[in-house]
């Protein structure tokens, strides 16, 4: 493989993965748990333990689908709280480890340990010293891999799981890359997946052997050359910190049984009201509010609504997602719906324009100093956040709220 000059000559950037995270921090804390299947979540199954991964159960699956698979799994309801503060614990040790982290999610991240040799040891060494730290100091497995991109690390620590260390050394890439499944490159899903087999396309060998301009034919231009390119273990970027979110979004598993339009309004509103707070801590504005639903045929759909300027009001949120919703009503009818989620996209800083009203920026206050009913919302929406922040997230709610149980959300990285 040729070498760019801009590439690193050691496999110093590093994949840390905990290992089916929930899960193991259930097991952590209750022995009794330890070496059985266990499932986290029971409409829908959030986290799966190895154990019950050996026996197919995958999340999202749906509980009864999982517990027919491994009806002597131990289903336990998900403690957030829990896997927050051991998600803490965890990057505390990745950021002792490096100041270079870039955070993926609240159970894996991309470290670059690069010009450390001369304080911790080869990537190797600082990844097994990481591997120990956070067994011994947080009681938890993690799968570490490494290689010279960001692209084989993070497949260097898929193949390595379960609690494993698996680095790919320099000149070895390809002989590692090629055999592996085309599903192990990034934007291969079931359908692309489908198409590269009908053409006889099962390897990440064979699909570089294929070449980019034939396999442009089979997944289109974009997708064709990222993928050839990823085939040939080519990925330029680097570890970032600091990168600001592009989106945030929640969303709420319903299970099987028929939710009433009332329920799912209300669960629309519950979603807003937090990603709204969200919003505003991190001091973000966004432009797009996308709703996405999951049908009991396990269809999918999203409808989405780009508003005419930026705003971090609940009331204007609040008014697009309950229009998409409206919109998306005759097929939730027809299907059955078991997820709902929304989505905040188009995210900018906050000193960036605001909207003054939902959907009319020609009103003759439009772009001057907010007063009177927009002044009110606003202020509306710093009162309840104050008051969350002193007394707790259900403190002060809506009254369509009053009395419904919407469920926690999943923990996530500081926005």
């Amino acid at each position: 493989m040729r070498i760019d000059r801009r590439e690193r000559r050691d496999p110093s950037i590093l994949h840390a993965d905990l290992d089916s995270f929930y899960a193991s921090v259930e097991q952590r804390d209750d022995p009794s748990l330890r070496g059985r299947p266990v499932l986290v979540g029971g409409g829908v199954v959030l986290a799966a333990s190895y154990e019950a991964k050996a026996r197919g159960v995958r999340s999202p699956m749906p509980g009864h689908e999982a517990r027919a698979l491994c009806p002597d799994a131990i289903v336990v309801p998900p403690r957030f709280e829990a896997y927050m503060e051991a998600s803490r614990e965890v990057f505390d040790i990745f950021h002792d480890t490096t100041p270079v982290v870039e955070g993926i999610s609240v159970d894996e991240a991309f470290l670059d340990v690069g010009g450390l040799g001369r304080i911790s040891g080869t990537p190797h060494d600082v990844a097994a010293t990481i591997r120990r730290r956070v067994r011994d100091e947080v009681g938890l497995p993690i799968t570490v891999g490494g290689a010279r991109s960001k692209f084989l690390a993070k497949v260097a620590s898929a193949v390595g799981k379960p609690d494993g260390l698996l680095i790919v050394e320099p000149g070895t890439e390809l002989a590692f890359l090629h055999p592996l499944p085309v599903r192990r490159l990034w934007g291969v899903g079931p359908v692309t997946e489908a198409k590269l087999h009908e053409a006889g396309v099962e390897t990440v060998g064979q699909l570089a052997e294929l070449g980019e301009r034939s396999l442009r034919g089979i997944v289109g231009s974009g997708a064709g050359r990222h993928l050839f390119a990823l085939s040939l273990a080519q990925d330029p970027r680097r570890v970032e910190t600091g990168r600001r979110r592009s989106s945030i979004g929640s969303q709420r598993a319903l299970g099987r049984r028929p939710t009433s339009e009332a329920d799912l309004e209300a669960t629309i509103t519950a979603i807003v009201e937090r990603l709204g707070k969200r919003l505003r801590t991190a001091e973000r504005v966004c432009r797009t509010v996308v709703l996405r639903l999951r049908f009991d045929d396990f269809t999918r759909a999203t409808r989405s609504r780009t508003l005419r300027e930026s705003t971090d009001r609940t009331d204007f949120l609040m008014a697009s997602a309950r229009g998409l919703l409206a919109d998306a009503m005759p097929i939730i009818r027809e299907r059955g719906c078991t997820l709902v989620g929304l989505s905040l996209t188009n995210l900018d800083d906050h000193d960036s324009i605001q909207l003054t009203l939902p959907f009319d920026t020609d009103h003759p206050g439009a772009g001057r100093e907010a007063s009177g009913p927009t002044a009110t919302g606003a202020k509306l929406d710093a009162t309840m956040d104050v008051l969350k922040d002193r007394f707790g997230r259900d403190s002060v709610t809506r009254a369509v709220l009053i009395g419904r149980n919407h469920g926690d959300d999943a923990p996530m990285l500081p926005d």
